[in-house]
C-alpha cells in the first residue's frame, strides 16, 4: 500500500459508505480528530486498531501491520534515510532476529 495509514482509513470508510461523522462515532472519538488523522495532521490512536479492525472486518494483525509501516516510513522520512542506510537496517534487523532464536 503506498498511501498513508490515515488515506487508508479515509479508503475504507468510503468504501463501506460511511461518513466520517459515523466512523468517528463507531470509534467513540470526535469527528474532527479523526478528520486530522485521515489527513496526516494527527496520528490514530493504536488501541483502537482492534476496534477499527472490527468495523471493516479486517484482521486485526494486518492492520497493525499497516499501522506499525505508515509509522516507520513517517520516521524514515522525517530522518532522511537512503536507500543504503535501509538496507544496513534491514540487515542488522535480520541479525536481531536470529540472536531471539
Amino acid at each position: 500500500m503506498r498511501e498513508t495509514f490515515g488515506e487508508y482509513i479515509k479508503l475504507l470508510r468510503k468504501e463501506k459508505g460511511l461518513t466520517l461523522i459515523e466512523l468517528a462515532a463507531l470509534l467513540k472519538m470526535d469527528f474532527a480528530n479523526l478528520s486530522k488523522m485521515e489527513n496526516g495532521k494527527r496520528d490514530f490512536d493504536k488501541r483502537k486498531l482492534s476496534k477499527l479492525a472490527a468495523i471493516f472486518d479486517l484482521r486485526v494483525e494486518e492492520l497493525r501491520d499497516e499501522y506499525k509501516s505508515d509509522q516507520l516510513a513517517k520516521h524514515i522520512y522525517d530522518l532522511g534515510c537512503s536507500a543504503e542506510v535501509l538496507k544496513v537496517a534491514e540487515e542488522k534487523a535480520e541479525y536481531r532476529r536470529t540472536l531471539k532464536k
